[in-house]
């Protein structure tokens, strides 16, 4: 295979049994990454030539690897290093202290992996002794024990994201509250405080997107100041949502039939949104063109 093949970047997630590497799976996924859970070593060289083939469609490969592959486990340390020749290969490896992963595994009622018959420690001791080979020749090593599953993941997202990652996606969305609230609204503006353009005969057929509504909607007593200002007030907001690494956000911009005067400020206030730094925004109509 050409060595141009191998211009993805690969990542082994591996470490102890409830050191977090679901979190960090989920993380990187919303970072971009292409993740395949409990993956068998022997199964690394295969996902990344696989990979090779798809060319930039799958251009960060995540393999999460594990003492739950049994025997297979064995052949990690090898599978790694003949990787690493010819591709971009890092090894991050997640720990934690032994106090802290009874404590998880003990929340979850759930033995451990190594445990078989015998105590919780029993297997944690067994899967920490054959780690350390691994552990020894990672990459990155990141100790979980005092961290939350928020904290943990943007520790990853500090770690892992490239400069081109948005901090959130946005999705400004307009409704109909005559058709119910969104469900996964997570902020929701009532817009019929503004004369409806329902009742002007010659806009009652037009859209929110038509230039003669949006005019109409934003021209009315209080629109644009809401707008304006509602944007600033969301700046705070989505900065924190990156902070606390809430990767999507549903801004939902409501009037009574979603036609009118949800759909020219939602369109209003994304191009707003879309200057603050680290934000990408879309818009959806969601009750546009129901009756």
């Amino acid at each position: 295979m050409a060595e141009d093949s191998y211009s993805q970047e690969v990542l082994i997630v591996t470490g102890m049994s409830g050191a977090g590497r679901s979190t960090v799976g989920n993380a990187l996924e919303d970072l971009g990454w292409y993740v395949v859970d409990n993956l068998p070593p022997q199964m690394l060289r295969p996902l990344v030539e696989l990979a090779g083939r798809a060319g930039n469609n799958l251009p960060k490969i995540a393999a999460i690897v594990d003492v739950r592959g049994g025997s297979l486990f064995a052949d990690l340390q090898q599978s790694v290093d003949s990787l690493r020749t010819g591709t971009p290969v890092r090894v991050l490896f997640l720990e934690a202290t032994d106090a802290a992963l009874v404590r998880r595994f003990e929340q979850v009622r759930r033995p451990h992996p190594l445990q078989e018959d015998g105590t919780l420690l029993d297997g944690i001791t067994a899967e920490r002794q054959r780690m350390l080979p691994m552990r020894e020749s990672s990459d990155i090593i990141i100790d979980t024990s005092d961290l939350n599953i928020h904290q943990l993941a943007t520790t990853i997202s500090d770690t892992f994201a490239s400069e081109d990652t948005p901090g959130v996606q946005v999705t400004v969305l307009s409704f109909g509250f005559k058709y119910g609230l969104p469900a996964d609204a997570d902020l929701v503006a009532d817009m019929r405080f503004l004369p409806n353009p329902f009742w002007v005969p010659e806009l009652r057929a037009l859209s929110g997107l038509d230039p003669a509504v949006s005019d109409y909607v934003l021209a009315q007593e209080g629109a644009k100041e809401f707008v304006e200002d509602y944007a600033v007030a969301l700046s705070p907001v989505l900065a924190g949502y990156q902070r606390e690494n809430k990767r999507h956000a549903t801004i939902a911009i409501g009037c009574t039939g979603g036609k009118h005067r949800s759909v020219a400020v939602a369109e209003k206030l994304a191009g707003i949104l879309r200057s603050q730094p680290g934000v990408v925004v879309s818009v959806k109509h969601r009750d546009l063109g129901r009756e």
